[in-house]
């Protein structure tokens, strides 16, 4: 570089003797803590370890453990407080198995930092830096900490993803204070730089976003609104009627602890707590089933709503197409070639300055796909790039170009400009004749036309001692137009399709000029016009458009073009105005408030920053849009079961609840202690649900437009499961008090208890085809459910006949005969199937991860 360069031009000195010293970050280190951006903190640890405490069975067995040790029943006791491992050790299983994860990713993206300790330069990880560390970035580095330049060379930043503007920043020691600023999170685009930490963690820009969005409380969903009014009034209830078991007891003459015993019983029985615990083992589940079709869960409940999503905003770069530049034609003056074949002289010239006009490392997209175009057509870039870059100007944000001069190579010769960027910017810096004017312009809007991006190339020489950007450029020609495309994703155009047919929309947004979009629609066949006429909103649009105005452009609107990243948050809410549940895609910083606001919020895993992870419900570990598809398919799925499950635990309640109830009140003992009810709702249940969680989709399940997740909990929903629960009770009930009338308590029990039982197999089975009776779902026996059904069978048995297990359930063996009557109190709950018609359907079988594809059917829901 001459000495009279400009002074953001200056070479940065090796700073063998500045920086801190090893022992001085370390101890800042301990002081500050690591350069984190979101920590959790203390009060969140701590409310995560603590949560599984405060579940309504363990206060109740907490209850129960000391009163049957004042009663004398040690064995009782000790059982109860058993009980409360394994629901403690579900609850933190649930609650951090989605957090770890993540943490292996951060772990796998953490990014490292070049700072100078001691005087020397080392690589250290980013979360180790301290305030007044000076590091050493370079093209392509994401700046991990705020911090001042001291010094630079030709340093162009990339602020998109912090601030939404697309155009690079110029960087300068010697301008205002921005000017004199990186900031964490964004990513240098061009030349070098020494700069000095000033803020790390939470205290940089980047972190403050990530700070309050970590801060903001997602909403609840319809579904976890729903059970927490079941649970909530169900437990004002059996508050009532536990207050008046413990009187009617009483009042029988029975001590206070066995009245207690009774209160409890009936508190188990009332209080739906399972519902809550199958809710969240299916959505952990789910989870764990989504991140085997690379989409990782930031936020269970986000499974249960991927069923009932209703409209896609996604980004067009990266998620629906590659994110990497294709070179798919060049042109010349003399003619445009779009597709292979041995190039004319006038192509080599353009295709060598354009590898002229990249980086000698390149990092950057464009780059990339001009030196591989050039060398699968025969031209040797590391040949091309083997003399010294001796200028290297940089992006010129009016003209929107770029000018390398590189010295004579070996062989001599002179020194060669080339110069790439905008074809506006190129034609002012060069002066084409007339008709190569017209032959490019119209290439130029071809290529345009059909969604490309387009750059023109231009070469000449200068002299060694040149010392302006001007002189540089003086002799330039035009030489053509290289134009690039962006792969659309295998597999993009079906999951397309399948979200068509579901009956959800798609909304693409993209940053890209009109034309591009409009292109890239065709290509996907998205729906974009209204007779022919199209329907492209953009930035501006949104800009201008009143509430009403911004209702009917997201009404209407299917791809939006030249928007700002900031304005994903107005689509969000006007198409959450609308009625919609919203899946909205994400990968820069200014997109957290977007992905927040979202039903689901959609981060990018390989090209997402931190905060967008953090803000998201749902991370894509491979960005692409086929698996969102896929991830609502598998929604669909777990909605689907999760309601049958539902139905089932709902027909499994009215026995236990008024057993609990009617019995103690008319003065007999209890049907079921609380030994019993926990072994059914922590042993039963969860093994039953596992059933309902491992059935296959319906085949219909991406047929059907979205169903709403309230749908679970309503009345015309789950009247059929109440009926079967109504019957079963009153035989179970009737068998209890006719047998305690000629037998043993424990013998009466036993009956009623392997009624209870027996009867569990058939509710499966009938909740599992809600719609189709048993004799006509034509659903297969999965595996799971033969287990379940043989394991259920032996459990039945096993209470009754196995001595140990019996006396620790307070059961005795009961006359063979009367297992007649069980069996038939079992049959007798499918009196409902006779109500229920419709045609067989089989299950498909499991699609392919991130197809988006899957048999299609035209029957009903199963």
């Amino acid at each position: 570089m001459p000495p009279d360069a400009p002074a953001d031009h200056r070479r940065a000195p090796a700073p063998a003797s500045t920086g801190l010293t090893t022992s001085e970050a370390q101890r800042r280190l301990a002081r500050d803590g690591p350069n984190t951006i979101v920590p959790e903190g203390r009060a969140g640890r701590l409310k995560r370890l603590l949560g599984p405490l405060t579940d309504p069975m363990v206060a109740l067995l907490l209850l129960a453990a000391p009163t049957y040790l004042l009663i004398g029943e040690t064995t009782d006791a000790v059982v109860a407080l058993i009980a409360l491992g394994p629901i403690a050790a579900v609850g933190w299983l649930l609650e951090s198995r989605a957090e770890r994860t993540l943490e292996r990713l951060r772990r796998l993206t953490a990014p490292t930092a070049e700072v100078v300790r001691d005087g020397t330069v080392r690589s250290i990880q980013a979360e180790e830096l301290v305030v007044g560390d000076l590091l050493q970035v370079r093209e392509g580095d994401v700046v991990p900490a705020d911090a001042e330049t001291v010094e630079l060379t030709q340093l162009l930043v990339d602020e998109s993803a912090l601030t939404g503007e697309s155009l690079p920043v110029g960087k300068s020691p010697t301008g205002n204070h921005d000017d004199a600023m990186v900031w964490a999170g964004t990513t240098i685009l061009s030349g070098r730089a020494v700069v000095r930490v000033t803020a790390t963690g939470s205290a940089t820009r980047y972190g403050r976003i990530g700070t309050l969005v970590a801060a903001a409380a997602s909403p609840r969903t319809p579904l976890q609104h729903a059970l927490a009014r079941l649970v909530r009034a169900l437990a004002v209830l059996a508050a009532v009627f536990c207050a008046g078991v413990v009187v009617a007891e009483l009042l029988h003459g029975d001590g206070f602890g066995d009245a207690v015993i009774a209160g409890v019983s009936l508190a188990i029985a009332a209080i739906p707590e399972e519902f809550s615990m199958i809710y969240t083992l299916y959505l952990a589940l789910g989870a764990w089933r989504l991140s085997q079709q690379r989409a990782l869960v930031r936020r269970l409940p986000s499974v249960e709503t991927l069923g009932s999503t209703t409209v896609i905003c996604t980004d067009k770069t990266g998620t629906l197409t590659h994110g990497r530049l294709a070179v798919a034609g060049i042109a010349t003056a003399t003619g445009t070639r779009r597709d292979g074949g041995t190039p004319t002289p006038g192509e080599i010239a353009l295709l060598k300055a354009a590898v002229r006009a990249c980086e000698p490392e390149p990092f950057d997209p464009l780059d990339i796909g001009i030196v591989d175009y050039a060398r699968r057509h025969g031209i040797d870039a590391q040949r091309v790039h083997a003399a010294d870059l001796i200028r290297d100007w940089p992006f010129d944000p009016v003209g929107k170009y770029l000018t390398h001069v590189w010295a004579p190579g070996e062989a001599g010769g002179p020194v060669q400009v080339a110069a790439k960027g905008s074809l506006e910017g190129i034609l002012d810096l060069t002066e084409p004749t007339s008709r190569s004017r017209r032959q490019l312009t119209d290439a130029n809007d071809a290529f345009t036309r059909d969604g490309m991006r387009v750059i023109a190339v231009a070469a000449g020489h200068t002299t060694l001692d040149t010392t302006s950007r001007d002189a540089d450029e003086a002799d330039l020609h035009l030489l053509g137009l290289v134009a690039f495309s962006d792969p659309v994703r295998e597999g993009v155009s079906e999951a397309l399709g399948a979200c068509r047919t579901a009956g959800i929309r798609v909304i693409m947004i993209t940053g890209d000029h009109p034309a591009t979009a409009h292109a890239v629609a065709e290509g996907l066949d998205l729906p974009h016009q209204t007779a022919g006429v199209d329907l492209i909103a953009t930035g501006d649009d949104l800009d201008t458009a009143d509430p009403d105005g911004l209702d009917e452009l997201v009404r209407t609107a299917n791809v939006f073009a030249r928007t700002r990243p900031e304005q994903k948050h107005l689509l969000v809410r006007a198409l959450r105005r609308n009625g919609e549940v919203v899946a909205m895609t994400g990968d820069g910083i200014n997109d957290a408030p977007a992905l927040r606001e979202a039903d689901i919020g959609v981060a990018m895993g390989q090209r997402g920053t931190e905060v967008a992870r953090e803000a998201a419900a749902l991370v894509l570990l491979d960005d692409n849009f086929a698996t969102i598809v896929a991830a609502v398919r598998d929604g669909r799925r777990i909605f689907d079961n999760l309601t049958r499950a539902f139905a089932y635990l709902i027909a499994f309640h009215p026995p236990l609840l008024l057993g609990a109830l009617v019995v103690p009140l008319l003065g007999k003992p209890l049907l079921l202690l609380p030994i019993h009810l926990v072994v059914l709702e922590l042993l039963l249940h969860p093994m039953v649900s596992l059933v309902f969680e491992a059935e296959p989709a319906d085949a219909d399940v991406m047929d059907r437009p979205p169903q709403t997740v309230g749908d679970a909990l309503r009345l015309r929903t789950l009247a059929r499961p109440y009926a079967a629960g109504l019957t079963l009770a009153a035989l179970v009930i009737g068998a209890y008090l006719t047998s305690l009338a000629a037998w043993p308590e424990d013998e009466a029990r036993a009956l009623a208890f392997a009624m209870l039982l027996a009867a569990q197999p058939v509710l499966l089975l009938s909740m599992r085809s809600p719609h189709r009776a048993l004799w006509s779902s034509g659903r297969r026996w999965t595996p799971m459910l033969v287990g379940v059904i043989i394991v259920m069978a032996a459990v039945t048995l096993s209470v009754v006949y196995v001595e140990p297990l019996a006396d620790l359930l307070h059961l005795a063996p009961f006359p063979a005969a009367w297992w007649l009557l069980v069996a038939g109190g079992a049959a007798g709950t499918a009196w409902t199937e006779v109500f229920k018609h419709g045609p067989p359907v089989q299950p498909p079988s499991t699609p392919k991860p991130g197809s988006g594809e899957g048999p299609r059917s035209g029957t009903t829901a199963a």
